[in-house]
């Protein structure tokens, strides 16, 4: 991974993580329903902004490299990989 992101990532998933145990204490606390699922919803969309970031790197680093390279089977590989993912992605 390219070391800016890792520097990018790493303040947002201590917030994602500080997010994560907020909603814990609300759960803990019996907080109101609607506060909870407004918390959810913040850290489901700062998980995705992680997700496209990470996606991004894989797309500028692995997926090029192998894309660049003379090796078919790695090329293969990396697409049948990035597909994969994707497929997953619209499940959601």
């Amino acid at each position: 991974m390219i070391q800016e992101i890792k520097t990018k990532l790493d303040p947002r998933l201590a917030r994602i993580e500080g997010q994560v145990k907020g909603i814990r204490n609300m759960v803990q606390e019996d907080r109101y329903c609607v506060d909870i699922l407004l918390q959810l919803s913040a850290v489901i969309s700062a998980l995705k902004k992680v997700e496209d970031m990470v996606m991004e790197n894989h797309l500028n680093t692995c997926v090029a490299d192998a894309m660049r390279s003379n090796d078919g089977d790695e090329q293969k590989q990396k697409v049948g990989e990035l597909m994969d993912v994707i497929a997953k992605f619209r499940r959601q």
